[in-house]
């Protein structure tokens, strides 16, 4: 298998050079490009190629949610890896919903940077089912406002177990967890998260739990909305 193509998007060298001195050292991984906000990001990427983005929240010029909302509008997109400092940066929720396949914090050791840019280069989401609800609980308040009343049309594509499981998800709990209240296989759930995954359009979990919020199925502090 050809390496996994990783790009280093952060306005601090030194972080830049950290981060490139770990990923150099694995065999299935390369740096093959490195940008100091999200306009060069945008820029680089028009000429690289890459699957990976690690992007930083707060830079000049072009900030890492909106360069990861440019990013992945994209066709073709690489997954993006939002790195972030989490008690200061209260934007890292608007990254996930950007469509960022997951967050991280910045001194993450780097055998858990390491998993997480394989996972997400496989497709999987890196936010674990618990910690997706803490970030949400905490940081959706926060959220600008669009004025818009919450849209329901996407869930109404959904039959009604696939509706119970999504609201399962965006609570936060894991397929296992799901199958145990639900009393269904774990395989099942997996099919059926599977399933939604594919009728909402979505890439992966932590975008089913953004979507829950923003249709209002789910409220923050994880109660059910009034759908």
């Amino acid at each position: 298998m050809p390496p996994i193509r990783v790009m280093l998007v952060d306005d601090q060298m030194l972080l830049r050079t950290g981060f490139r001195m770990v990923l150099a050292a694995q065999p299935d991984m390369e740096v093959v490009a490195e940008a100091g906000d999200g306009q060069e990001a945008l820029d680089v990427l028009r000429t690289t190629a890459v699957d990976v983005v690690l992007m930083d929240v707060r830079m000049p010029r072009l900030d890492g949610v909106e360069a990861t909302r440019r990013i992945c509008a994209q066709e073709d997109a690489p997954r993006v890896l939002i790195l972030t400092t989490f008690d200061l940066d209260e934007y890292a929720f608007s990254g996930l919903q950007a469509g960022a396949s997951g967050f991280m914090l910045k001194d993450v050791p780097p055998a858990e940077l390491l998993a997480a840019i394989r996972s997400v280069h496989s497709g999987d989401a890196v936010v674990a089912p618990s910690t997706t609800r803490r970030l949400l609980d905490r940081f959706s308040p926060m959220l600008p406002s669009t004025g818009k009343e919450p849209q329901h049309k996407e869930i109404e594509k959904l039959t009604d177990r696939e509706r119970e499981v999504m609201l399962l998800v965006a609570q936060g709990l894991s397929n296992g967890e799901i199958a145990a209240r639900l009393v269904l296989s774990e395989a099942t759930v997996k099919t059926h998260v599977g399933r939604i995954l594919t009728k909402l359009g979505l890439r992966d979990r932590v975008q089913v739990v953004v979507l829950a919020y923003e249709t209002g199925l789910v409220r923050a502090g994880g109660s059910p909305g009034i759908a």
